[in-house]
């Protein structure tokens, strides 16, 4: 697993892409690509672009966290 750089949810940028989910989570870029691709994943469309609010990512990855509620 890729260790990730940062270091809290404060450090990230207002909205994510791809690549930064996958350093976020310590996955591979293309896992970063698939993961914006499932149902329940909270992607935002810009034009040809697909972002993800910052927000949105926090909750969604305590949604899916052990234990995790919200």
């Amino acid at each position: 697993m890729k260790e990730s750089n940062y270091k809290s949810y404060d450090e990230l940028p207002l909205f994510l892409n791809a690549e930064t989910v996958a350093k976020v989570l310590g996955i591979s870029p293309s896992s970063g690509y698939e993961l914006m691709h499932e149902p329940d994943f909270p992607v935002l469309k810009v034009g040809s672009r697909l972002v993800i609010p910052k927000e949105k990512f926090v909750k969604w990855v305590s949604r899916h966290t052990q234990g995790g509620a919200d």
